[in-house]
């Protein structure tokens, strides 16, 4: 057996490590962030520590596969497909299709 041989499973673990750290998902959606073109839209905000706040209701959020978002509230749990536009632009596609854009708010 090579060294190359024995050094792959080794390095292709390492470069999975490094795809997977790209995602900046987690980073990005830090602030304060509103529906657009909803002048009286509640202010969703998240958290470094994964908690979100809209209104007075508290939550948790994670990350999952396939740029998912979930979202847990004691009164109800959200699945979305998050996908920045821009830095200070997202939209959340829900399973059925529907879509919502937010815009980070100061």
């Amino acid at each position: 057996m090579t060294i190359v041989s024995r050094a792959l499973p080794f390095f292709s673990v390492v470069l999975l490590l490094l795809l997977a750290s790209c995602d900046r998902s987690h980073e990005r959606i830090v602030g304060k962030w509103k529906v657009q073109n909803d002048a009286s839209a509640t202010v969703w905000e998240f958290a470094k520590n994964g908690e979100v706040k809209t209104g007075n209701i508290s939550g948790r959020y994670t990350f999952g596969d396939q740029n998912r978002i979930k979202i847990q509230t004691p009164f109800a749990t959200f699945v979305y497909e998050l996908n920045f536009t821009a830095e200070d632009a997202m939209v959340w596609k829900d399973p059925n299709g529907s879509q919502m854009s937010l815009k980070r708010v100061p």
